[in-house]
């Protein structure tokens, strides 16, 4: 296998891959905010429903604005990551063979044995390769040519990173 493919220097894309990769990463706080809020609102019910509500309903109206703080947290980080990421729109490539997958971005380059790779995660627009537990890169798909992204899913799956359909 040998796929080749450009990137061309689209100021919207580096946005993109900031937001797939860090959308990884800080899913958990919407799950630990939404834990809060919902601990909140029943600690406010309850205190309500037996009295204590001048003990009690500070402390759960904190862990309310906490968990809504929490789940706002990841939108904005996303947000910052593909405002900023803007300036770093240059010209790409890949070029992905059995052995390894080597990326060039402008003057930099670098690449991931698949060996190292742990497992990848299907997203509508990219491959989200991962290096143990941590998101290392991504492979575009909507770059690739329809037959160039089949034989490389065959590859993954074929490698037990991908599930297949």
């Amino acid at each position: 296998m040998h796929i080749r493919f450009d990137v061309p220097a689209d100021p919207a894309y580096p946005g993109r891959v900031a937001a797939a990769l860090s959308s990884v990463r800080l899913r958990r706080y919407g799950y630990v905010g939404a834990v809060l809020t919902a601990v909140g609102a029943i600690g406010v019910v309850v205190s309500q429903g037996f009295g204590w509500g001048d003990r009690i309903t500070p402390l759960c109206i904190a862990l309310i604005v906490s968990g809504l703080l929490s789940m706002l947290y990841s939108p904005s980080v996303r947000w910052r990551a593909r405002r900023r990421s803007s300036r770093y729109a240059v010209e790409g490539g890949y070029d992905i063979t059995d052995d390894n997958i080597m990326m060039r971005s402008g003057s930099e380059s670098g690449g991931i044995a698949w060996d190292g790779v742990t497992k990848v995660r299907d997203t509508p627009e990219f491959w989200i390769l991962y290096v143990g537990r941590m998101p290392a890169t991504v492979i575009p798909r909507r770059l690739m040519s329809a037959e160039d992204a089949e034989t490389l899913r065959a590859h993954m799956v074929e490698r037990g990173l991908l599930q297949p359909r």
